[in-house]
């Protein structure tokens, strides 16, 4: 993959990463996104090591959108180790899952997400707010210079 990579998807659900990614490409958002399954290769990727040791983890993405509810490494502890390493911390994470249990919203902002997002469950809207992420996180959002 050539250039930086803007998005990072985290989803071990193939029907949802599909979904993500056409409702990226329909918007002219998905020119450099990188999808992982589980927890384990986000943490690989987000720093660099195993099968993506050939990137510098300055590179990181300018936004993750982040499942909690991953095979291998859970999504809280996918987070909880991005946010807790200076060199990642401030990569936005958006938490995009199934999830609506309260204690997975307030432990998911205790550990620094920058935001939590239900899927919807209809397709329709599943698009429209994987848009509004991509838009306002690539285009409106103004990050630290590193």
């Amino acid at each position: 993959m050539n250039g930086q990579v803007e998005i990072l998807l985290v989803e071990d659900n193939p029907n949802d990463a599909e979904l993500a990614l056409r409702a990226l490409k329909k918007n002219n958002l998905a020119n450099n996104v990188a999808v992982v399954t589980d927890g384990e290769e986000a943490l690989d990727f987000v720093f660099a090591r195993g099968a993506f040791s050939h990137r510098k983890i300055e590179n990181g993405p300018k936004v993750i959108l982040l499942d909690l509810k991953l095979p291998k490494v859970d999504g809280l502890e996918v987070l909880r180790a991005i946010k807790a390493d200076p060199r990642t911390k401030i990569i936005p994470v958006v938490v995009l899952t199934s999830s609506k249990e309260e204690s997975d919203i307030v432990e998911s902002y205790k550990l620094g997400a920058n935001s939590y997002i239900v899927k919807p469950v209809e397709f329709d809207k599943f698009v429209a707010a994987v848009k509004d992420l991509g838009m306002y996180w690539l285009l409106l959002n103004q990050p630290p210079t590193k």
